[in-house]
């Protein structure tokens, strides 16, 4: 059985970093997924692809995945360097602005 231990990036759709602290075991797919004829839903009979372990560190995951013997690849997160504005959001709306702001 093989899974992938990773911390999750944050989401595209807002700026914060909620749920990225924690790192994730997730387990890889076995089987192919299958289209249901009638319906057109997608299936598979690999129920252990769709369960995720949040760890609180990355230590605490590996421990895991090696007492139940689950060969796990670790993928380490990439640094990002934060965007962080002198004045922040105010900025946009100054009065004192050099150059004028438009959409």
């Amino acid at each position: 059985m093989r899974a992938r231990i990773y911390k999750p990036a944050k989401t595209a759709m807002s700026s914060g970093t909620a749920k990225t602290n924690q790192w994730v075991l997730e387990y890889c797919q076995d089987s192919a997924r299958e289209i249901d004829p009638l319906m057109g839903w997608t299936s598979s009979s690999d129920t252990q692809s769709q369960v995720k372990l949040r760890f609180d560190s990355k230590e605490a995951a590996v421990a895991y995945a090696k007492e139940m013997g689950i060969d796990a690849d670790v993928t380490e997160p990439q640094s990002r360097k934060q965007n962080i504005r002198a004045r922040g959001y105010g900025e946009n709306f100054a009065t004192d602005r050099r150059a004028p702001w438009t959409h």
